[in-house]
Order: C-alpha cells, then structure tokens, then sequence
C-alpha cells in the first residue's frame, strides 16, 4: 500500500471559511477526472466503509450532481451539489447540500460552497478547496459532524484509486 498524503485544513472562522490543501502523485488531468466522473467519483468520495452512489449527474455550468453515501447497514444521507464556473482542469465551484433522494433540499443542514482549484506540481499536483459558509455556526457544525475525518478518509480513497 503506498504513503498517503496529508490533508491540511486551516479553519478561519472570522471568515466563516475553511481551506483544505491536499497533494496527489498524479497529474492534474487525472485528479480532475477523479473529481469530474461519477463512475471515478463514486470509488472515492465516501469514507470507507461507506459506499457513494450517484442518482443523477450533469458536470456543467448550471447542472447538478445528486448521490447518496450508504453506511454498511444500508442507511442512506442523501446530497447534492450544483456546479458554477467550470474552468477545465483548473477549478469549478460548487454549491452543496443535504437533500433528500429527489433533490430537494434540506433547510435545517448547512450548505457548503466548495471552490476546487487544481494545480500542476513537479511529481504530481495539488488540489486546493475553500469552503465558505453563510455563518460561523454552520462551519463548526460541519466540523463537529467529523467533515475533517471523513473528507481526509475520501482521499485516501483516492490516493489509492489514481495508484490503479
């Protein structure tokens, strides 16, 4: 099994931001596909030992990606992130939320704009993500439901998948 990397987060709370800087040794084209495929996406974005599983997914300006994450005893959270911006192999953004299995989306979780930037490096890239929130309550919710634990664990995941 190869090194991981780590997963760097700095939390800026004033801001109601968080950032996450994360390397791969992969080129930048196949990271991008890892993050932009439903079929590479679904191998990675949950946290073993839960499993993703894309609805539906359009990856364009204005179009949206609705899956679920399904624990070992079947139960399903339910997202969805509509996507803004797409600048290939370079960044997109995306707005997410809880849902519920058609889209609609739960008022009462916090939503998350995600702006994923992609860069080339020497032996690999680097993925940089800032996560904005409307405030700081809802970035310390993200927190204290193990955002940090979980999302390291996703891209050990995908460590291993862009290894293959």
């Amino acid at each position: 099994m190869m090194a991981t990397k780590e997963t760097i987060y700095t939390k800026d709370v004033a801001n109601k931001k968080m950032k996450v800087v994360r390397e791969f040794d992969a080129p930048v084209e196949k990271v991008w596909r890892a993050w932009t495929e439903s079929e590479l996406l679904d191998q990675w974005w949950a946290p073993k030992p839960w499993k993703a599983k894309t609805v539906s997914r359009n990856f364009s300006n204005g179009n949206t990606w609705i899956y679920y994450m399904e624990g070992p005893e079947g139960t399903r959270h339910y997202c969805r992130a509509d996507f803004s911006n797409i600048q290939p192999q370079k960044s997109f953004i995306v707005l997410d939320a809880f849902c519920d299995e058609k889209g609609k989306i739960n008022e009462d979780m916090p939503r998350t704009t995600w702006k994923i930037e992609f860069f080339p490096g020497k032996e690999g890239s680097r993925v940089e993500i800032e996560l904005s929130y409307r405030s700081a309550a809802d970035l310390e919710k993200i927190i204290e439901m193990g955002f940090k634990e979980g999302f390291a664990a996703a891209l050990n995941n995908l460590d291993e998948l862009l290894a293959k």
